[in-house]
């Protein structure tokens, strides 16, 4: 008998109900073909309690999803709630309180799947940016002063500790390894070294002595200006990316273009000792609620990546080769509203697929 995995499911905003929905049903699919159980646990929270409440989460939120194994989440994002709000008191206070440090996003382009890289296919976009995820700029250190005046002062401290910054690049050296990549394992560190001289240097030289641990991982450096230029010019140069907070920010969203948009990128909040977070990247798309016309791969591949960090290795790769199966020979497009199917046909397609 097989031990029963707790998951919390966080449907969210917009159309983060619709396409959890799915991911759910692909779960619990795959958990019978392989054996597993599952006790999922939808919870309320998001805009809509917010607005309720004036709580994006319960008091006890935080202690309640400690008694999980994981969390999957639809989407954050409330057209009636100003933006930044459920950011800061759903997702952030999430990640931070739950401590989960990595952010993961596999960058992968599925077959049938258009880039709009000229030239490139699925051999070319297939590598890892684990970005940090508790420290930075998103620590929320600073503040205002003289406010509304002209000569008002706004401050944003970036925040690294060394401890930070060493388990993050430690869990990339340790993925690179695992990953193997058959081109040659490669770990490059994107930051700025030559102009933010404090933060960086602390990436630069933690990132300097761990590699000595790791001869067998090559340990590569790019600014991240370079870096975004060499994403879209060179996409197979990477294996695995290692940056900071900010950077990985921006360069996941990049990223997430390139291999199709934001209906099939899926990231992981991780916290590798705790409780992790998957989720899509597209957002609540609110426009589109209700009409069965959004995209769910990407909801599903959270699933994926989800199954793999519960170590149901397995699992997650039937589930990933039945996306790929149905990228590839059933649906037109990515986009909503032209896929060819409903948001739950789809979702049934990857079903068949497993």
């Amino acid at each position: 008998m097989s031990k029963t995995r707790k998951i919390a499911v966080i449907g969210g905003d917009g159309t983060g109900p619709e396409v959890s929905a799915e991911g759910v049903k692909v779960l619990q699919a795959v958990g019978k073909l392989e054996g597993l159980h599952f006790e999922l646990s939808p919870l309320d929270w998001g805009g809509d309690r917010y607005l309720k409440t004036g709580a994006a989460l319960p008091e006890d939120g935080l202690d309640q999803l400690r008694k999980f194994d994981a969390i999957l989440l639809g989407a954050v994002g409330h057209p009636e709630v100003a933006p930044g709000i459920l950011e800061r008191k759903l997702l952030l206070d999430l990640r931070f309180g739950l401590d989960q440090y990595i952010n993961l996003r596999p960058v992968k382009l599925f077959p049938g799947v258009e880039t709009p890289l000229k030239d490139k296919g699925c051999d070319d976009i297939d590598f890892i940016v684990v970005r940090e995820n508790t420290e930075d700029l998103y620590c929320g250190a600073g503040g205002f002063m003289h406010k509304g005046t002209p000569y008002e002062v706004a401050t944003q401290m970036a925040i690294y500790t060394r401890r930070g910054c060493e388990r993050c690049i430690r869990y990339a050296f340790e993925l690179t390894r695992k990953r193997n990549n058959p081109k040659g394992k490669k770990l490059t560190l994107v930051a700025k070294t030559n102009v933010l001289t404090v933060g960086h240097d602390l990436w630069w030289r933690t990132f300097q002595e761990v590699a000595k641990e790791y001869p067998d991982v090559q340990a590569d450096y790019n600014h991240v200006d370079a870096c975004c230029m060499w994403i879209v010019k060179n996409p197979e140069y990477y294996d695995v990316i290692v940056t900071t907070n900010m950077f990985g920010d921006i360069i996941t969203d990049l990223s997430g273009i390139i291999q199709g948009g934001m209906g099939v990128a899926a990231g992981g909040n991780i916290n590798p000792e705790g409780v992790s977070m998957f989720e899509p990247m597209g957002g609540s798309a609110p426009k589109y609620t209700g009409t069965g016309t959004i995209n769910p791969i990407a909801a599903i591949n959270a699933v994926s990546m989800m199954l793999d960090q519960l170590g149901e290795v397995k699992a997650a790769q039937r589930v990933m080769n039945a996306i790929m199966h149905v990228t590839g020979t059933k649906m037109k497009s990515q986009a909503a509203g032209k896929m060819g199917y409903t948001t739950s046909q789809v979702g049934d397609l990857v079903c068949e697929a497993l």
